[in-house]
């Protein structure tokens, strides 16, 4: 399996997390923002499908007939990729779980990519502590690589909305700095036309106060798409459909583009509408 195996160049338990985070982040995006295509290139019905066309497919055929069981891989540069598994034996890395395509026509399609979410969460920590045995961590280099990878939500919670649920039951409603953030946010969302975007940075100390407020309002927050924590100096938008949060630059929309959006739709729910 090229490419999946990257460049051995991590020493460090910071290094190697980097590792983890640039593959979970590829993983995310094929399992929701990128859904759709990862859908179709896990179709085990391909195969079945060119046998009617032997003239035209005989060539593809040739080369698609040892393609079934299929792995799908995170890669360190946040990108993903389903391919097969490695051909040697043992592997140059661990191997994700094999044969997901096989799965995928059987079951109901949200439980399908919930088990793809836990095969993949497993198969990261094969890598982590991979590299960390590889590499000669100590007990306090493996603890310190754990805390790190223990403090990101695991697939599984993003692909699922558990990780969304987990940081509302954190956040306090009976508070009265709650209550009055988050009547804030609501006649900011008014303002807004549905969209319900952060907004800007002020100078005055109002400005710092709403700052603060907000943090303390969205700092369990997380991007659908990447997992990642809600900053408050990133351009937000929050979709009308799931009611999740994305980082702007995750779901390509910029500030100006949103002012023109009357209700937004994140790729997974545009992406479920059109299959229905």
């Amino acid at each position: 399996m090229e490419g999946a195996a990257g460049t051995y160049n991590s020493r460090t338990a910071e290094e190697v997390f980097r590792d983890f985070r640039g593959r979970r982040a590829g993983m995310i995006k094929a399992l929701t923002t990128e859904v759709d295509k990862f859908y179709q290139l896990c179709d085990p019905v391909f195969i079945l499908n060119a046998f009617a066309f032997p003239e035209i497919m005989d060539g593809v055929l040739r080369g698609k007939e040892e393609k079934e069981n299929l792995c799908l891989y995170g890669l360190p540069n946040e990108t993903w990729e389903v391919n097969l598994p490695a051909e040697e034996v043992p592997p140059e890395l661990p191997e994700p779980a094999l044969g997901i395509n096989f799965a995928r026509d059987g079951m109901d399609e949200k439980d399908w990519l919930s088990l793809v979410a836990v095969h993949s969460d497993a198969w990261l920590l094969a890598v982590a502590f991979y590299f960390g045995a590889r590499f000669g961590f100590d007990k306090e280099a493996r603890r310190r690589l754990f805390n790190m990878i223990n403090n990101l939500p695991t697939i599984y919670e993003v692909v699922t909305g558990t990780a969304k649920k987990q940081s509302k039951d954190k956040t306090p409603n009976s508070s009265s700095k709650s209550n009055k953030s988050s009547s804030k946010m609501q006649s900011r969302q008014a303002e807004s036309k549905t969209l319900k975007i952060p907004p800007p940075k002020e100078d005055d100390e109002s400005g710092e106060e709403d700052e603060e407020e907000d943090d303390e309002e969205h700092g369990n927050t997380l991007c659908g798409a990447c997992g990642d924590n809600y900053a408050n100096d990133e351009f937000w938008i929050c979709c009308d459909v799931c009611e999740r949060w994305f980082h702007g630059k995750c779901v390509r929309i910029t500030p100006a583009r949103a002012e023109h959006i009357k209700q937004y739709k994140c790729p997974g729910c545009s992406n479920k509408r059109a299959r229905a």
